[in-house]
């Protein structure tokens, strides 16, 4: 069985072996010490008591109950750019006209922003590569969904999320080399592993003024707003969900930023509470994601579920131990996928 719960620190071993499958281009999960062990000492910080709720960097693994084992990561980063400044490039149009030379142009053009300061964010999206089947993948980001109908008052009313920008197969993004290399004249792996301690080189190098388009590479204009193949699942899972790029992307590689109201996500206002109640037999059918409502003792499975009456849900023991509950016990539940009901 599945399982979806906070990360304690003897996830050390398996979340260091995940991060060494990231590869290029992949910022807040690097194949790095260093930020494994801060990425894992903030979660964990995280769900202690007397956190403040905006300095939180929630962090859950992906456990597979039959090994004792972790295949995959997701974060929920509570308020970003409230320590640093938190930068995307906003998507634009500038109109230049003539009447005297009958000439009517418009011209992309990307600006330096701090708009997403304070939003919730969506990070940290990784599953072992042996993991993605079965539906996994969609049980490890939407198990943050459930997290944050049940605690809310936790969060931004918004909720972002960065997709990885395109790069080639040898990890070479063509929007930084068309932009980023001219003003820091570093590679994009060394940018993008500076960039999860500050981003404070950032606002130090760039351009304060708007950038044209046209005066790039097309081989850099043509990525603006593209997610990285590996990113693509992930991307139409989210967009499922009610998450639309607003035309705002990543200053590194150009990776669209999604974001979506947090009540208006559908995992989120679909879903709603049930008494659980044990069954001894498998069930099988449609499939939904529950979780029980504790903050440090979080859990999320994907499991099939039969309702009785109007709140009663049959569910199986082995799920109810892989959530930690008993019979009687509320969950929340709501269907894993976004065309199915109750």
């Amino acid at each position: 069985m599945m399982v979806v719960r906070p990360i304690k620190e003897q996830d050390w071993d398996d979340l260091r072996a995940l991060a060494a499958k990231t590869g290029p281009g992949f910022t807040s999960l690097q194949d790095n010490d260093e930020q494994v062990r801060a990425k894992l000492e903030a979660g964990v910080e995280a769900m202690a008591n007397g956190t403040a709720p905006d300095a939180c960097n929630y962090l859950f693994v992906l456990e597979d109950l039959s090994l004792g084992k972790v295949v995959g990561v997701c974060g929920i980063d509570a308020a970003v750019g409230l320590s640093y400044p938190w930068y995307n490039y906003r998507v634009g149009t500038m109109v230049q006209a003539s009447r005297e030379l009958d000439i009517y142009k418009q011209t992309q053009i990307l600006t330096i922003s701090n708009d997403f300061t304070g939003y919730t964010e969506l990070c940290t999206l990784f599953l072992d590569p042996d993991y993605r089947h079965s539906k996994n993948g969609h049980l490890l980001s939407k198990s943050r969904f459930l997290f944050l109908a049940e605690f809310q008052e936790r969060f931004h009313h918004t909720v972002l999320a960065e997709m990885r920008g395109y790069s080639d197969a040898n990890g070479v993004s063509p929007f930084w080399e068309g932009l980023g290399r001219h003003f820091f004249e570093i590679d994009f792996d060394h940018a993008d592993q500076l960039s999860y301690k500050t981003k404070v080189f950032i606002a130090e190098l760039m351009p304060k003024y708007p950038i044209y388009t046209n005066l790039l590479p097309e081989s850099a204009r043509e990525v603006i707003g593209l997610t990285h193949d590996n990113t693509t699942p992930a991307r139409r899972l989210l967009e499922q969900e009610g998450f639309r790029y607003s035309g705002y992307i990543d200053i590194f590689d150009a990776g669209p930023a999604l974001e979506a109201p947090l009540r208006e996500i559908r995992a989120v206002h679909d879903s709603r509470y049930v008494k659980a109640k044990l069954v001894d037999q498998k069930l099988d059918g449609e499939l939904f994601l529950l979780s029980n409502c504790e903050f440090n003792d979080y859990r999320c499975a994907m499991a099939p579920m039969r309702m009785q009456g109007n709140d009663i849900a049959l569910i199986s023991a082995e799920t109810a131990a892989g959530l930690n509950i008993q019979s009687g016990d509320t969950l929340r539940a709501v269907p894993l996928f976004a065309d199915r009901r109750f």
